[in-house]
């Protein structure tokens, strides 16, 4: 089946190296093994093999979404496959699900979430700086095709955000999300999930901390994904000596109904997790026992 010009191939050499071709009639492709022709490419189809002018041979496959997240034009760092599926899990997004993330960068996030929802979902993306909204419109329109409906992609803080809308889940890729609990809760339907991607630790202390102090939302939890390939060849069977392994933390929490309290824990903290006074005033208060 021959591949029409306009769209987007995958070509992989002997090597394993993969490079991303918008096919157009009549062009050229070079790599440091000579050039190929699109018009080839385009006649083998997908799960076809085209040589280039030195003899190198080529899979052709249309792009995972995966293969173009790694390897699309970046204004900011990407949200990897393997952190985007989980937000998108934990997130509990689905075909009609109104989702609204705060700092697209590269659109990543954003196309995992736009094939998640489909046509009956809604996502509103805001971004505060204009060079990586840009990169992220361009990105998904390269890979789509098209600027979906659907999409809403907005130049703004979301501190600033205002909308009348509830959304079934928020994603925060943002320095300082403590600083945005107020306004991802006035946003969130009551039993939404809020995710927020964090680089460091103290980042993420700092945001649980601070969703225990509403006393609004569930005991959130923390994790990371690791991601490792292995390598196989007859018996020699082993891990891979690199492999995709810390990029970011996820937290999860869910919103409570309006007026309602989070029951209080009743669990001891870790010794040493908080300072002698604190201890003393959960106690008296009857959150731990």
């Amino acid at each position: 089946m021959t591949l029409s010009f306009g769209s987007l191939v995958t070509i992989t050499d002997q090597k394993a190296r993969s490079h991303t071709v918008l096919l157009e009639a009549g062009k050229q492709f070079f790599t440091n093994h000579g050039s190929i022709n699109h018009d080839e490419i385009s006649s083998a189809g997908e799960g076809g093999v085209v040589a280039s002018s030195s003899g190198m041979l080529y899979t052709i496959f249309t792009p995972a979404l995966q293969d173009f997240v790694v390897g699309m034009p970046r204004g900011a760092a990407v949200i990897y496959p393997k952190d985007a599926a989980q937000i998108v899990e934990i997130g509990d997004m689905k075909a009609g699900s109104k989702v609204l993330e705060a700092g697209v960068g590269s659109g990543s996030l954003t196309l995992h979430i736009l094939r998640t929802i489909g046509d009956s979902g809604k996502l509103v993306s805001c971004e505060i700086r204009e060079e990586f909204l840009k990169v992220a419109n361009k990105n998904v329109e390269r890979y789509l095709g098209i600027v979906p409906t659907n999409w809403q992609l907005m130049l703004t803080d979301f501190a600033e955000f205002r909308s009348e809308e509830k959304f079934d889940c928020i994603v925060l890729d943002l320095v300082n999300p403590w600083d945005m609990i107020k306004n991802v809760y006035q946003h969130l339907r009551p039993g939404g999930h809020f995710v927020s991607y964090l680089a460091t630790t103290t980042q993420m202390s700092r945001l649980v901390e601070a969703l225990k102090e509403t006393n609004n939302w569930t005991d959130a939890i923390a994790s990371e994904t690791l991601y490792r390939e292995w390598h196989l060849q007859g018996l020699a069977v082993r891990p891979k000596h690199r492999m995709n392994g810390h990029t970011g933390f996820l937290v999860h929490s869910r919103r409570m109904a309006d007026g309602v309290s989070v029951p209080a824990r009743r669990q001891k903290p870790a010794k040493g997790a908080y300072g002698v006074d604190y201890i003393a005033k959960q106690t008296q208060e009857g959150e731990v026992e």
